[in-house]
Parts: structure tokens; C-alpha cells; sequence
């Protein structure tokens, strides 16, 4: 149809298939998903919840087209003022473990959008959760199943860990990698039509 403009349309900038999935919850499937290359150390001092909201931030800033939305989030796993590592490998995984072991922690998930008028927005969600205390031999088999690799404080919710949390409150969602109460109230805000 002459005159007609599409919609724009929506960047997911996170390589993570895990955001695909979860974006998918809400019925969008975004042009591309691709993650965003910045620097993401902690600045000296930096609070969980902060790091969370700035990341999230320079990642939508950092990705996609101007004519686009582009979509970014960011997860930290917090004990206190203390940001949890991505465990990269074992040794990694085993400290962050012995850490959660048996104690609440709070995971912050930020999420920014960016319209293609360049106006950010961003909500951020708190989640409380709380590890059983772990045995040696829970702690060994969670290891050798590898899914605390990449992942924030060692550990993914939606696999073997779920079995292993005693106590959760706040978004489950927001945990995996994308909070999607705030994401759709997000989109919603900005005037993205949801599926």
C-alpha cells in the first residue's frame, strides 16, 4: 500500500538465547539479536543495582540502528555491595556457590529502551533468592553439569539450580536474564505494538 510506513522494528542487543526465548514469552521476535561491545568492569564503588541499570543502558545505546528500537538488559547476582563474577570457569562457579550456599542474595535485572528518537527508558527489577545449604556432593554435581558457565553468579535458575533454591521472591524471569513485566511495560510504554 503507497504512503504506508512500517512500525519500527526491534533489536534485541544481547546475543543470549536465553533474552530471545524470554522475549518470545511476550509474543516478539525481534529483527536481530546481537550483543553490544562495551566495557562492562564495575567502576570503583559501583553498586549493584547501579551497574545493573548502566549496563543495561550502554548496551541499548551501544546497538543497532537509529531507526529501530533496540532492547538491552543486564543481570547482576549481588551478596550485599558485592557483584557476583560471570563464572567463566569451575573454580569461578565453586566460589560463587560457597558463597550463595545456605543464604538470600538479591539479583537485580535492568532493562533499557532505546526509541528511535534516541529517548531511553529503563526499569530495573529486584529479586530475593535463597540458596539451600549445599552439600558437598550438590555442589560437585551442580558443577559437573556445566550450566553455571557464563551464567551470573555461577549459577541458571531455569536449570538443576532451581531444584536447589529454597526460597524465591520477585521476578523468576528477571532472574533467567530478562524481567518481562517491566520489558512489556516498557514496550508498551513506548508505543511498540506487542504481539
Amino acid at each position: 500500500m503507497a504512503g504506508v510506513i512500517a512500525p519500527p522494528s526491534l533489536i534485541l542487543a544481547s546475543a543470549s538465547p536465553r533474552r530471545r526465548d524470554l522475549l518470545a514469552r511476550l509474543g516478539i521476535e525481534p529483527l536481530r539479536a546481537a550483543g553490544a561491545d562495551i566495557d562492562e568492569t564495575p567502576a570503583a564503588g559501583e553498586i549493584p543495582r547501579c551497574y545493573a541499570q548502566r549496563m543495561a543502558r550502554e548496551k541499548a545505546l551501544a546497538a543497532g540502528d537509529p531507526s529501530s528500537f533496540v532492547l538491552a538488559g543486564d543481570t547482576v547476582v549481588a551478596v550485599g555491595r558485592r557483584i557476583l563474577p560471570k563464572a567463566e570457569d569451575q573454580a569461578t562457579a565453586r566460589r560463587c556457590l560457597e558463597l550463595l550456599s545456605g543464604r538470600r542474595h538479591r539479583v537485580f535485572s535492568a532493562v533499557a529502551l532505546r526509541a528511535p528518537d534516541g529517548a531511553v527508558t529503563e526499569r530495573l527489577s529486584e529479586t530475593q533468592v535463597r540458596f539451600k545449604r549445599l552439600s558437598d556432593e550438590e555442589m560437585r554435581a551442580y558443577l559437573a553439569s556445566g550450566e553455571w558457565d557464563g551464567k551470573a553468579g555461577g549459577y541458571a535458575i531455569q536449570g538443576q539450580a532451581e531444584g536447589l533454591i529454597a526460597w524465591i521472591a520477585g521476578s523468576h524471569s528477571g532472574v533467567v536474564g530478562l524481567p518481562l513485566f517491566e520489558t512489556r511495560a516498557l514496550l508498551k510504554a513506548a508505543g511498540f505494538r506487542l504481539g
